[in-house]
């Protein structure tokens, strides 16, 4: 079946890719303004250790940190992709974002958490991008796309503070992600088949993690009261970062196909 996709031709496989984009966000727009749901920052694990509030849930961050110092490290002196380095960084800053917001979560505290997390997704959407349909087009998507990302976060942050809440834009950025990765993987070639499921593990484990997150996380602390489901979130994610990293440091012999600054 992939194979079968991947005869198209290219500027078919691109339309593919356009109008699926193009689906998504006319679907946004037509679904009425999604606010901030109250119950959001009240997680299932808020134990204090250590003088730390909701503690697995801030300290939790510290390997989803680590991983992105790692990957910031592992590749300061190679040729890849500037994105692949916005999404190491993001990564970091995620780690220390969410640290923060979950010290004592409320709505300021999350845009520090989320900002950092659309650099991830939208950094990683044009690097696969430049890798599979094209390195300028890469080049040219990375800087436009985090910037809608980031805008994203602000314009629910704007219209949350103004009592009408519209998370609609920063759920696109996830979703068009979600969406689009294993759209790219499925369409265009890589390097190897051994990179395609390397990219799909990574986004099963976000996928699992999200699930972890937002319907399993009373159920997960009450398994045996030892870390809840949005803690186990976070080790997951970091693990995918890691699955990632793996990834690049395996073509250390030819990083050519990443570069496109």
């Amino acid at each position: 079946m992939v194979e079968r996709l991947r005869s198209c031709g290219y500027a078919q496989r691109v339309g593919v890719v356009a109008a699926l984009t193009l689906a998504a966000i006319i679907f946004a727009l037509v679904l009425p303004p999604i606010p901030q749901p109250p119950e959001y920052h009240r997680f299932a694990d808020q134990r204090t250790w250590l003088g730390i509030p909701n503690f697995l849930n801030v300290v939790s961050n510290l390997p989803l940190a680590l991983a992105g110092a790692l990957g910031l490290w592992l590749l300061a002196r190679r040729e890849v992709a500037a994105a692949w380095r916005g999404f190491f960084l993001g990564v970091l800053l995620t780690g220390i974002g969410s640290a923060w917001y979950h010290w004592a979560p409320d709505n300021a505290r999350l845009v520090w958490d989320r900002l950092p997390m659309t650099l991830c997704f939208m950094s990683l959407l044009a690097a696969l991008i430049g890798e599979r349909i094209g390195a300028r087009a890469g080049r040219l998507s990375w800087l436009p796309l985090v910037a809608l990302g980031m805008l994203s976060v602000l314009y629910w942050h704007v219209t949350e503070s103004s009592g009408s809440g519209d998370l609609r834009p920063y759920g696109l950025v996830q979703f068009l992600t979600l969406l689009l990765v294993p759209v790219l993987v499925a369409l265009f070639p890589g390097r190897s088949r051994r990179d395609d499921r390397d990219i799909l593990v990574a986004l099963a484990l976000y996928v699992l993690a999200l699930l972890c997150d937002t319907l399993l996380d009373a159920r997960i602390l009450a398994l045996g009261g030892i870390v809840g489901g949005h803690a186990l979130k976070h080790l997951l994610v970091a693990v995918a970062v890691l699955q990632l990293l793996v990834m690049l440091r395996r073509r250390q012999g030819s990083l050519q196909s990443l570069v496109f600054r």
